[in-house]
């Protein structure tokens, strides 16, 4: 019996993978000044997993979300949102830690662009990596 090697390539340019810490029916704060207060998430925008686990979020990720608290013309109904801060620690590819107070998402449209015109409150960097559009409108960038 022959055996085969298997060769492994290291990518180069690849996001470090940063640990999902929100799974599906998890609450957020919204960063945002769009008038909602609490979002909830119910889905995923490109997650791959197994079979019949929840689908998680993390920093930098689009995810579908629906309104639980806030302007009454908002509540419950799916928007599409930009995760930007998570509590579960994550690792940088540096090595640092990264730990937020709160979990926050932004609303944007279908392109990434923001709905609202200022973010309250501090940004991950690995989600301005992935959605630049976010730059514009993020006061401070952790």
């Amino acid at each position: 019996m022959a055996r085969r090697a298997v060769r492994r390539r290291k990518l180069k340019g690849v996001k470090p993978k940063v640990s999902r810490g929100l799974p599906v029916m998890a609450k957020l704060k919204c960063a945002d000044n769009t008038g909602a207060r609490v979002l909830q998430i119910i889905g995923v925008i490109g997650y791959k997993g197994r079979k019949g686990r929840l689908p998680s979020a993390s920093v930098g990720d689009m995810v579908v979300v629906v309104v639980k608290q806030g302007k009454h013309d908002l509540l419950h109904k799916p928007f599409k949102a930009v995760v930007v801060r998570q509590r579960k620690p994550f690792r940088r590819k540096s090595g640092q830690w990264v730990v937020f107070e709160d979990n926050a998402a932004i609303l944007v449209n279908d392109d990434g662009t923001p709905k609202g015109s200022e973010v309250k409150g501090p940004v991950a960097k690995e989600a301005l990596e992935k959605w630049p559009t976010l730059s514009a409108v993020s006061m401070t960038v952790v």
